[in-house]
């Protein structure tokens, strides 16, 4: 049995291990899996993160360990759960985005009906590097008829400057990071 004292933030974040040269030479892979493999450190995370946000009618989480925290914190907020999914694997018809990462380039999707046009949507994420992800995703949600508030993600890599490129593109939106490294 676990425990059902709150934990301190900064013991949750601690459990974050930084893996280097993953998944290419020259990359500092932050690894959340012990963080979500703790129960207490996982609820903390969630509640934390939650308290950054104003509640949407929806959380659009960005595959894949977006799913895991937005899934969490639509059910901590009483919202939508919307999958922003790497290309070819959601069934019907959809938009399609493509990114930049620190290490390559990918591709994004949504489900033309995942919401009704006009719907209010958070985006999230694990980590804003350098701001790609999250401007696909925003992209994305928009194609959808869309309105985003807010961008939350659970670490910020202020280096690789994310935050002044989504910034720069979407000033209108308010972007929330819980721990910078």
């Amino acid at each position: 049995m676990v425990k059902s004292e709150i934990m301190n933030i900064k013991e949750a974040i601690a459990l974050i291990r930084p893996i280097p040269d993953y998944p290419k030479p020259g990359i500092l892979f932050q690894d959340i899996s012990p963080l979500l493999a703790h129960p207490r450190a996982f609820s903390q995370v969630i509640t934390e993160m939650s308290a950054l946000i104003e509640p949407s009618s929806h959380i659009a989480g960005i595959e894949a360990r977006g799913f895991i925290l937005g899934s969490a914190i639509a059910h901590k907020n009483g919202s939508g759960f919307i999958q922003l999914r790497k290309a070819g694997k959601l069934p019907s018809a959809t938009y399609s985005r493509s990114y930049g990462l620190e290490y390559g380039h990918d591709k994004l999707e949504i489900q033309q009906d995942a919401f009704v046009t006009g719907t209010h949507v958070t985006v999230v994420d694990d980590v804003l590097a350098t701001g790609g992800t999250l401007e696909a995703g925003i992209q994305l949600v928009r194609d959808a008829g869309g309105i985003v508030d807010a961008i939350v993600a659970l670490m910020e890599i202020s280096a690789l400057g994310g935050r002044a490129n989504l910034a720069k593109k979407f000033p209108e939106i308010a972007l929330h990071v819980l721990v910078t490294i």
